[in-house]
This record gives structure tokens, C-alpha cells and sequence, in this order.
């Protein structure tokens, strides 16, 4: 009997497997299964539980990502559809960091090329979703823009999965198992604490996002607050909540950047939570010359953002999330960000790194969002569904992997040189 001829498609598709396992033959523990557009599977290792299966949809989707090598062009598989992955998304990072980083011998190069000869192609077309800002890097302008883009896509998108008080950075867990509202509200508390405000100081948030934190001091510790931010959707709901909690004499919130304030030593306490990703490097000493300006002598100064691992080099091409998450986004290590807040003339009394914490957070953050995928695709589309779910759990990723930490330091305006504060930390580890 004559054997059966290969169609092109079945070509294409043996063709695929045969370049994966190629590809990824020194790959280990390989605890996934990769499914193409036909249905052909390749299955793990024999006993290795499964935590994700990598689908191929499009046949021209894995020669083009793999040509391009860069980790845009793997998100932009899965966010546009032509990837999916089905299971536990956190764990393709360690398969797209073996990907990007793995350093192959002449010999494998010349190989793998020639079997990528023989995978069905297709030109790029998409890059749609990636946003385009306008003018300077770090101008007042195109910080709006930036902001506008990630936090102005939808107060109830945002809603289905942060926690009830729309705190949008890292929570503080006593225990993992503490659920995200207990855990967030632990961290206004925390931040609180280290702050140690008095009913009736003047307390500035920089960059106040929905309001949780300023709401959180006003009612609880009798502060005046003011909360600034770019975002006209964090405006409207910080708003509406203040005059739903009945704080509108002690609370307040402008749509304002840093640098139009215009209050010398105005504060007894200033925080910023969330918002340092945005300033950049080069605008370091000018944000921390801000806040040294605008803090009273004796005033404090707590500063709570992520920083990329001092044994990083900084990333010499665009991100993922360069791209489309975070616009002009800087992470910087926390070495640099001390030294810039100390030349502005702070005093740092207390760094703490919270990167364990965020990790829990953003595994709740993951969740939530997948527990309400088809109300997130109502609010926004897939594209956007698709970019979140990669983005947070490549966030989960690079925190546990100690790539990214969290770091809040406590920077003190110094009054002749007495800080004011404790001779002990004792009363930020208080129980309730």
C-alpha cells in the first residue's frame, strides 16, 4: 500500500513539533503541554504534573515570535490570540526567560535555523493595542498621557478585582492566608503608623489614586488630608467617596501633578504609594526637592514604590510592559533612589522591602481578575482582558523571583538635626 502524502498543513504542523523539541530539548522540568492549531499535542515528561498547556493557534505565530526574540513580541502572541495558555500562567515566565536568555552554540543556531525554515510563516499585523505618547520624556503633558492610558481604563474594570477600598498597590499580610480587604487595610495602617500623624496635621498624598490611604488617615487618625492625582476616573471616585464617608472637611483631592504644587513646608506628613514608578530617573532629585520643599522641619516623608534588583542591569530595549502597560515606567534600584532623596536633603531612617507581600498581592490581584474574565472582557475588550492577566502574573513572577522589590523608606526633614521620631519602632508592630 502506498503511504499517504503530507498535506501542507500537516507538514507545517509535525514541522512545529519537531522545531519544539529541538528547541527545548535541554529544558527541564518541562511541567507543561504544548497543543497546536490541529489538535497534535506534546504532552510532558512521563509523571511530570502539567501546570499549563501552551496553545499554538495561528501556525504562523511561533516563527514570528521566535524570529523576533524579544519578550514584546511573545506577549503580543497571547494578548492578540494567536498564543493561549491555559492553566497556571505564572509558570510560562521561567519558559520565556529560558527563551530569551539561553546562549546557543554556533552549531545549535545554524540548526535551529534550518528547522525554522520549515515552520509555516506569516508577516506580523499587529501592534495596534500599544500606546503612542506625545512630546518630552517626563513632561508634565506626557506624564498625564502615560497615566491616563493604564489608570483611566475603567473604575469598575479596576473594581472586579482590587479590594473594596480600590487600593492599587502592594497589600501587608500578617498571614497568607489573610484575604485581600483584611491585608489592605492592614497596609493603610502600617503606612499610617510609620507616619504617626496627629489629628489635625496637614497630611499630602502624592499620587492618591482612588483614595483609599487619605480616607483611611482623615477617618481614623484626624488628619487633613489632600490627595493628588493624574487620573480624571480616580478623581470622580475619590470624590464620591469622601462625601459618601462624610469627610469633606477634613478630606480633599485635586487632579494635580507633583510639580504644580506650590505650598512650602505646607505638610507635616508626606506619602507617596505607588506613584515613584512614574517620576523617572532623571526626575528623582526634582520629585524628592518637591517633597523636602513642601514637608515643614521635622516632617516625614514615606516613600513606597517598587525598585528593580540592584544586580539588574537596567533593560536596554522596550518591555512587555514598557509597551502596554505602564508607558515611560522606570524602575530604578533602591541605592539610587536614597541617594537622590539625601542630596535633596532627607535624612532616611528606616528602608523596609515588602517583595514577599507582593507577591500574595498580585496572586489575589491574578484571581480575582480570572474569576471575573467575562465582566473584565465586557469592560474593556480582550486585548486589554488578555494584557492584565500577563502583566500580573509576570509581576508575581519577577517579585518572588527576587527580580523587583518593594521598598518603602521613611525620609525625615530634619529640625537642627533632631529627627523627632522614637527612639524604638514598637508602636508600627502593634497588634489591631
Amino acid at each position: 500500500m502506498a503511504q499517504r502524502a503530507w498535506t501542507k498543513a500537516e507538514q507545517g504542523s509535525r514541522a512545529t513539533l519537531n522545531f519544539l523539541q529541538q528547541l527545548l530539548a535541554d529544558y527541564h522540568p518541562r511541567d507543561f503541554a504544548i497543543e497546536l492549531w490541529d489538535g497534535a499535542q506534546w504532552v510532558p515528561e512521563s509523571g511530570q504534573f502539567r501546570r499549563f498547556t501552551w496553545k499554538i493557534n495561528d501556525p504562523g505565530a511561533l516563527r514570528s515570535a521566535i524570529a523576533s526574540a524579544s519578550e514584546i513580541s511573545l506577549g503580543e502572541a497571547y494578548i492578540y490570540g494567536q498564543f493561549d495558555i491555559d492553566g497556571d500562567i505564572r509558570a510560562i515566565f521561567p519558559l520565556a526567560e529560558y527563551l530569551l536568555s539561553k546562549h546557543w552554540s554556533m552549531r545549535e543556531k545554524l540548526h535551529l535555523s534550518s528547522l525554522m525554515l520549515g515552520l509555516p510563516s506569516q508577516p506580523s499585523q499587529f501592534r495596534n493595542g500599544a500606546v503612542g505618547l506625545r512630546g518630552p520624556l517626563h513632561s508634565k503633558r506626557r506624564d498625564r498621557q502615560a497615566v491616563t492610558y493604564h489608570y483611566d481604563v475603567s473604575n469598575e474594570f479596576y473594581s472586579l478585582w482590587l479590594d473594596k477600598n480600590m487600593v492599587y498597590s502592594c497589600a501587608y499580610f500578617q498571614t497568607p492566608e489573610d484575604d485581600l480587604d483584611i491585608a489592605q487595610e492592614q497596609k493603610l495602617d502600617y503606612v499610617c503608623r510609620k507616619l504617626r500623624p496627629k489629628a489635625g496635621e496637614r497630611l499630602l498624598d502624592i499620587g492618591c489614586g482612588w483614595g483609599g490611604l487619605i480616607i483611611h488617615a482623615a477617618r481614623h487618625y484626624g488628619v487633613r488630608a489632600l490627595g493628588i492625582t493624574l487620573s480624571e476616573r480616580q478623581l470622580e471616585f475619590a470624590k464620591r467617596r469622601i462625601v459618601q464617608e462624610g469627610l469633606s472637611e477634613r478630606c480633599e483631592v485635586r487632579l494635580l501633578d507633583y510639580r504644580e504644587l506650590e505650598e512650602p513646608e505646607a505638610y507635616d506628613k508626606l506619602v507617596s504609594v505607588g506613584m515613584v514608578e512614574h517620576v523617572g530617573e532623571s526626575k528623582l532629585p526634582e520629585y524628592f526637592a518637591r517633597g523636602f520643599r513642601l514637608l515643614r522641619p521635622g516632617g516625614v516623608f514615606l516613600n513606597h514604590g517598587i525598585g528593580r534588583a540592584g544586580n539588574r542591569p537596567a533593560p536596554t530595549q522596550a518591555t512587555f510592559t514598557d509597551v502596554y502597560v505602564f508607558p515611560d515606567g522606570e524602575l530604578v534600584p533602591i541605592a539610587e533612589m536614597l541617594d537622590a532623596a539625601e542630596k535633596s536633603g532627607f535624612e532616611v531612617r528606616d528602608v523596609e522591602n515588602l517583595r514577599e507581600h507582593y507577591v500574595l498581592t498580585l496572586q489575589h490581584w491574578l484571581r480575582r481578575l480570572g474569576a471575573s474574565e467575562e465582566e473584565a472582557r465586557q469592560l474593556t475588550d480582550e486585548v486589554k482582558y488578555r494584557t492584565w492577566r500577563l502583566y500580573l502574573a509576570g509581576a508575581a513572577h519577577y517579585f518572588r523571583t527576587g527580580k523587583l522589590d518593594l521598598y518603602q523608606s521613611l525620609l525625615v526633614k530634619n529640625d537642627h538635626r533632631r529627627s523627632g521620631l522614637p527612639l524604638t519602632r514598637a508602636d508600627w508592630y502593634r497588634s489591631g
